[in-house]
Order: C-alpha cells, then sequence, then structure tokens
C-alpha cells in the first residue's frame, strides 16, 4: 500500500522543519507499516521551504520529494501535489503549521479500512505558541468540533484528511482554483464529494496539533476568521447547489444569526470579553454568509501568518 502524505508550506520554515521531523515518530501498532512518501509543494516562488527539505533530507525516516508551486493560492498547491502522487493508493493532507500524534496516519488507514471509507478526517487540536489570554481560554474560541469514531461526516479540511487515491484519478483541479485567497477550497471539494455519494468518516483518535500564532491570539483575527467561515459556506452553496430555495434558506439562515449575535452583545455586554466575542462571531458569520450567497470572496489569505 503506497500512501502520499502532502504538505503545502508558505513561509513557515520553522514549521515545516517541526512537522518533517514529528513524521519520524509515526507509529503503527494496529497494521505493517506502509510504504510512505513525504510529498512538500512550496507554494513560495522563492522556495524557501525547499531549502528546509533539502536541509534535511538525510534526517527523514521516509521517501522525501519536494516541488515549487509558484503560482500563489492554496488550492493551486494542493492540486500539485495531487499530481504529484497521482499513483497513490491513498493522500494524506497535513498543514505546515501542524505535528500529527504518532499513531495518526495509523489510525487513519485503520478506521478507512473498519468503514470501507472514501475520506477519513480527524480532530485538530490547538497548540499555542505563548500562553493565551484567559477570556480567550474561557471561550474555547480556538476548540474544534469532534465526533465519535465512524460518524458520517459531510465537511472536511485539508488539515488532518486521509483520501482514497482513485477519487482524484479522473477530476482535473479538485480543489477549485476559485478559492486561491478566500479559503475554502476544502470544503468546496468535500461537498462535492459528499454529494456524489461518497463515504467521508470521522476517527477521534487521529490527533494533529496545530501551532497557533500569536497573531491569530487577539478579538480582530477571531471575528476575521468567523466572516471567512460564513463567506466560505455561502460561496460553496450558491456554487454547488445553486437553487433560489437554497439561496433564500440560507440567506434567512445569516440575517437570523447576524439578529441573534446581536441580541446576544447587547446582553451580555457586562458580562466579559469572551461572550462578547462569542456574540460578534455570530454575527459576522452570518454577515459573511449573506456576502458569500451574494458572489463577493473575502480573501483572508491575503495575509501571511507565520509559525
Amino acid at each position: 500500500m503506497r500512501i502520499s502524505i502532502c504538505i503545502v508550506t508558505y513561509r513557515r520554515p520553522r514549521g515545516l522543519e517541526r512537522l518533517l521531523r514529528a513524521l519520524n515518530d509515526l507509529t503503527f501498532p494496529k497494521r505493517s507499516v506502509p510504504d510512505i512518501e513525504i510529498i512538500v509543494v512550496d507554494n513560495d516562488a522563492l522556495a524557501s521551504g525547499c531549502r528546509v527539505c533539502e536541509a534535511l533530507r538525510e534526517g527523514v525516516r521516509w521517501r522525501l520529494r519536494w516541488c515549487v508551486e509558484a503560482r500563489r493560492g492554496i488550492p493551486q498547491a494542493r492540486n500539485r501535489a495531487l499530481a504529484e502522487a497521482s499513483s497513490a493508493d491513498f493522500v494524506a493532507f497535513l498543514d505546515d503549521d501542524e505535528v500529527p500524534c504518532p499513531i495518526w496516519l495509523d489510525e487513519l488507514l485503520s478506521v478507512q479500512s473498519e468503514y470501507g471509507a472514501d475520506v477519513v478526517a480527524g480532530p485538530v487540536l490547538s497548540s499555542f505558541e505563548h500562553e493565551p489570554p484567559e477570556w480567550v481560554v474561557r471561550g474555547r474560541f480556538f476548540e474544534r468540533r469532534r465526533y465519535r469514531t465512524g460518524a458520517e461526516i459531510k465537511y472536511v479540511g485539508t488539515g488532518n484528511v486521509l483520501f482514497r487515491g482513485a477519487l482524484f484519478r479522473d477530476r482535473k483541479q479538485p480543489f477549485d482554483p476559485r478559492f486561491a485567497l478566500t479559503g475554502g477550497s476544502d470544503t468546496h471539494l468535500s461537498v462535492r464529494l459528499f454529494r456524489e455519494g461518497f463515504r467521508m468518516i470521522w476517527a477521534d483518535d487521529a490527533e494533529v496539533f496545530e501551532w497557533v500564532a500569536d497573531t491569530r491570539v487577539s478579538g480582530r483575527w477571531l471575528l476575521e476568521r468567523e466572516f471567512r467561515k460564513g463567506n466560505t459556506l455561502g460561496l460553496v452553496e450558491r456554487d454547488v447547489e445553486g437553487s433560489a430555495r437554497v439561496f433564500a434558506a440560507r440567506l434567512a439562515k445569516a440575517l437570523g444569526s447576524v439578529a441573534i449575535g446581536t441580541i446576544l452583545f447587547v446582553v451580555s455586554w457586562w458580562r466579559g470579553k469572551a461572550n462578547r466575542v462569542r456574540s460578534l462571531q455570530q454575527v459576522c458569520r452570518g454577515m459573511g454568509m449573506i456576502v458569500g450567497v451574494s458572489g463577493f470572496r473575502y480573501q483572508e489569505y491575503r495575509r501571511i501568518h507565520g509559525a
């Protein structure tokens, strides 16, 4: 069984080095060790990530390949990774600011085999460069939703996911370039796969840890990210669903989110910053949905958060 672990990187040399070293620690208590290769796609035309790979090539346990995708954009780099991994039985994706637990890949493969899944995703847990403010901890702003192992899911990201390689054999540009700087090409792909009837399953023990840059630990970033999430969802539903009924339903839900968030903000004004930010997130998510279904693209990834 051939597995390609794909990493898209952009000007995060420390994060990329940390990830490549962590992949040496992968263990396989449930199954035999597969044939693993690591593919790094550097989205920096100056090849800063390639220099990291060159320096570490002798210290990485698995086969390591790297290349430059000079066209700026996450989907372009992800599509290049899939092209490089075209002969793999399974393709896994990790982000360059993450570190997987040792049994990460073993769990993804075991759950895939047990459930006959086409796609398997796992949890991403946040680790901070420095101790976050008390209001961030109390608000649990960097905690993501988890499911029981075996649960069927509709949305997956490329921060912790395993795809059956055959899914991409006849697809041109599986990750849509229109989402180059908005983010969300992974959401767009997963919704399309879900609608086509492919089975997507959760593996709760396949944990990955994401290092959160200090620039993200702020109320402004949290609100911008929530706006982007709503914008992405609106864009995806506008493109994939495309019906007037879906447009009306999403618009109504978005307006409701803005209204409820506004009320909660007024009510929670004296209940601390965590509550205020949480209510404003609901407003921003609703506003993002509104502009998304209207066709406006918020380009969050024009800005870089190093790590």
